[in-house]
């Protein structure tokens, strides 16, 4: 049975694979379930190969940024790069062979790798349907992006959109559609929001992701703690450990400290708290934006990250803090005087969010492969309460 639509990932960084997953949703919500299919070909091909490569990605990325800086500069001007690319010979016969048995009418990625993996086949013969470009990164735009060509490329954002224009690219061909993001924002929108700081006696609401390579993880953390006027959340990912000993800090204290491990709640979480601090990651910046939740940016990747910080700064909603004592000071100024600051930041995320984006992408793939239109699936509200969500029932193992 054919697939009409196939949505190609990698794991190096998870904005590339929260597009995807936010896109193939909206596809099986928009033409029904099985319209979409994602498909991560380098985790496919060798699964361990992938696991280390992921590693020491997020290894250089995390240990060596200075490194990382130069090579992200290197390969944005290089034509080493893309030589290399085309050479993925077992990547390219695997691709030819899934796209051969799936039959899809149209293709989509949320990694530029693959356009040079398809306009290889296509150089050799293979009769290809079209291919779009879902683009995840903001302003600071790596070339590997549009080298290759596409049908189309999908923009989170106007910055964007002119940063490739400027390359060369056809006005045309750009679609500034927003990052793909859960469904989840755009149904709740209207549900769930933190409690108003103008109320007398309203407790700020922080939310603190902590990342693997997250600088200063344990002061940053054990800081927000001794803020006993703020509630807090702390997602500590799969880092047990961290979450026992920040669990431990914060025993006696009067507001409320939710210490997460690994959760699906985050989007629930964005929307119920007024501020969240963490690095500036393509995925959680752009669900930041969609939850209108502000930003407190602790760390930035060189390259890929530069750019979406650069879109909250010019934005003017959020701001950057890269040592514990710099978040402390951004967040008492966010909320002196009844939260005025955090307002005027939450106010100016208002004209940038686009929770329907990948819903208008969906729509887009599904004109083009000329698919009928389907039921939509319904979304599930979140529930009533905007209280946050309880460890209890937010950690999953």
């Amino acid at each position: 049975m054919a697939t009409p639509i196939l949505i190609f990932t990698a794991g190096y960084g998870e904005g590339h694979n929260a597009a995807a997953r936010a896109l193939a949703a909206a596809c099986d919500d928009t033409y029904g379930p099985g319209t979409a299919r994602i498909v991560d070909l380098f985790a496919l091909t060798n699964p361990r190969f992938n696991q280390i490569s992921r590693r020491a990605y997020l290894s250089t990325i995390n240990n060596a940024p200075r490194l990382w800086s130069r090579l992200y500069a290197w390969i944005d001007r290089s034509n080493v790069v893309p030589s290399c690319l085309w050479l993925l010979g077992r990547e390219r016969r695997l691709l030819a062979q899934i796209i051969a048995a799936e039959n899809p009418a149209v293709l989509c990625s949320t990694y530029p790798v693959y356009a040079f993996l398809l306009e290889r086949l296509q150089q050799d013969g293979h009769r290809l349907p079209p291919h779009f470009n879902v683009v995840t990164d903001s302003i600071s735009i790596n070339s590997l992006w549009w080298r290759a060509g596409a049908a189309g490329w999908f923009v989170p954002n106007t910055d964007s959109a002119d940063v490739m224009r400027q390359a060369g690219q056809a006005d045309a061909l750009l679609h500034v559609s927003g990052f793909p993001v859960p469904s989840f924002f755009g149904a709740n929108a209207a549900r769930l929001s933190p409690p108003d700081l103008s109320t007398p006696g309203t407790a700020p609401r922080v939310l603190y992701i902590i990342n693997s390579g997250t600088n200063h993880a344990f002061e940053t953390a054990q800081r927000l703690i001794a803020e006993t006027a703020w509630e807090i959340t702390i997602a500590v990912g799969r880092n047990e450990t961290l979450r026992r000993e920040l669990e431990k800090l914060a025993e006696g204290r009067a507001l409320p400290v939710h210490c997460l491990g690994w959760t699906d709640q985050i989007p629930h979480l964005l929307m119920t708290h007024h501020v969240v601090i963490s690095k500036a990651g393509g995925a959680t910046t752009q669900e930041a934006i969609a939850a209108r939740c502000p930003m407190i940016v602790n760390q930035i990747v060189p390259g890929q990250e530069e750019g979406n910080y650069e879109l909250l700064r010019r934005t003017g909603a959020g701001a950057l803090a890269t040592t514990p004592a710099a978040v402390i000071e951004s967040l008492r100024a966010a909320f002196a005087e009844r939260g005025a600051r955090w307002q005027q930041w939450r106010n100016a995320l208002a004209p940038i969010v686009r929770n329907e984006a990948a819903t208008t992408i969906a729509r887009h793939l599904g004109r083009v492969a000329n698919l009928p239109a389907g039921t939509p699936a319904p979304v599930a509200p979140a529930p009533a309460s905007a209280a946050p969500t309880p460890p209890s029932a937010a950690i999953a193992s």
